[in-house]
């Protein structure tokens, strides 16, 4: 498996822990549909947390969140879309961001909530 695979995974389980840890029930992990595919789908009390998770391995180039593009976005909304359908939801949605550094030296761990609107 690639590197930058790894990393992506090792991500993602710290961010479920994270969201765990912080009252957040996961209901899905890599959850797709067609182009697109949803990191993590949580929820908390009447709120259903969308969740891209960026790993690296440092800040040198940008933090994590700043990778995460319109035509992402664009994917993502499709697709919670239509796990609403499928799952005869009722719940506010909410896109959520989890940067994480993780290298030898530190493990940071950012929860932007609602992050599509700092962009």
């Amino acid at each position: 498996m690639a590197k930058h695979n790894e990393l992506g995974i090792k991500g993602e389980l710290l961010a479920t822990d994270f969201l765990q840890k912080s009252g957040y029930e996961i209901l899905e992990t890599n959850w797709v549909f067609q182009k697109a595919e949803i990191d993590i789908i949580a929820q908390k009390d009447t709120i259903l947390a969308i969740v891209e998770v960026k790993t690296r391995t440092s800040a040198d180039f940008g933090l994590p969140q700043d990778f995460v593009k319109g035509k992402k976005i664009q994917n993502l909304v499709k697709a919670v879309d239509q796990y609403m359908i499928e799952n005869d939801l009722d719940l506010e949605v909410r896109f959520d961001i989890i940067g994480i550094v993780l290298n030898n030296h530190e493990t940071r761990i950012e929860h932007l909530e609602d992050a599509f609107y700092y962009f």
